[in-house]
């Protein structure tokens, strides 16, 4: 009986051991079932984002691709070159690239022609005078992103020909004191601000990567429209090949600069007088003679 009743315990655990073994691979099957659908289930996601992109990529981004083509070939093939010197000349503004620049011309032409429109029609305008204001409204809104940058590059170099002379007397009363001319344009960049030293220290940016000091000198000078600042460049480059002391010729253009500077000065106060004509008759004149014969004018109405 012991024995039978061993036998039985033994065959039971068996079958029980037979069961579990056979219960591990369903519940790691069932397991590896879940993880799969709830992997799948997590990348709807981004299948959605790649079937569905948003409003940007699928309208703005062609429509602005395709602007940018047009301006291209409305601007001409020396449209980018012309910018990048904008750009360089302004600052180079955040945001502000060359496909940037001709997409806007475009938008700012489509822009440009739906204001006149409205204009036109705002005022009851014909036809002919309603196309005369689409018209120039294209025109105005085509050029207008390069007269921005054109007048942002007129203000930046009128900036630097006002800090030129100043940064130059620092400029050589440093390297009079014993400074190599990078050091003496380092402590220019330095204790200075405005757009001259941001131009200075971008020479020394460059010059730190490799490039050669009359190579950074003549990116400078590319960059300005300023006469003052491309005359002081070509003396520095034509020293440094020389072999001339940078400190004397550095003294020479600093007083050439101050006497431009007063030249330029006194020409200004010399047109005040030809400026001032034109308000004079049309303003100052007109008041003064409605003041002086007004009365007397009243005095010979009630006369006759």
């Amino acid at each position: 009986m012991a024995l039978l009743l061993g036998a039985l315990l033994v065959a039971a655990a068996i079958v029980l051991l037979s069961l579990a073994l056979r219960e591990a691979p369903d519940q790691r099957g069932v397991a590896r079932s879940i993880a799969l659908i709830e992997a799948t289930s997590s990348t709807p996601t981004a299948l959605v984002a790649e079937a569905d992109p948003p409003f940007r990529e699928r309208a703005l981004d062609p429509l602005l691709e395709r602007a940018r083509g047009l301006g291209r070939r409305l601007a001409g093939r020396d449209a980018p070159d012309r910018i990048r010197r904008r750009l360089d000349q302004a600052g180079n503004p955040a945001g502000w690239t060359v496909d940037r620049v001709l997409t806007w011309t475009v938008l700012g032409a489509l822009a440009g022609i739906g204001v006149g429109t409205v204009v036109g029609l705002l005022l009851g305008s014909p036809v002919p005078v309603l196309l005369v204001l689409a018209a120039a409204g294209a025109v105005t809104g085509f050029h207008a992103p390069g007269l921005y940058l054109y007048q942002r590059g007129y203000d930046r170099s009128e900036q630097v020909r006002r800090a030129l002379p100043d940064a130059l007397d620092l400029l050589t009363i440093s390297v009079e004191a014993g400074l190599g001319f990078d050091a003496a344009v380092q402590q220019v960049a330095q204790n200075t601000e405005g757009p001259l030293a941001e131009e200075l220290a971008r020479v020394l940016r460059e010059m730190q990567l490799g490039q050669g000091r009359a190579a950074a000198l003549r990116a400078l000078a590319d960059r300005s429209n300023v006469p003052e600042l491309r005359a002081f460049v070509g003396a520095m480059v034509q020293a440094d090949s020389l072999g001339i002391p940078i400190a004397q010729v550095l003294r020479v253009q600093s007083s050439e600069i101050r006497v431009k500077r007063r030249q330029r000065a006194e020409e200004k106060a010399q047109q005040v007088p030809v400026k001032m004509t034109i308000p004079l008759i049309f303003c100052i004149l007109p008041a003064l003679f409605i003041v002086v014969l007004g009365p007397a004018a009243l005095t010979i109405m009630d006369a006759f």
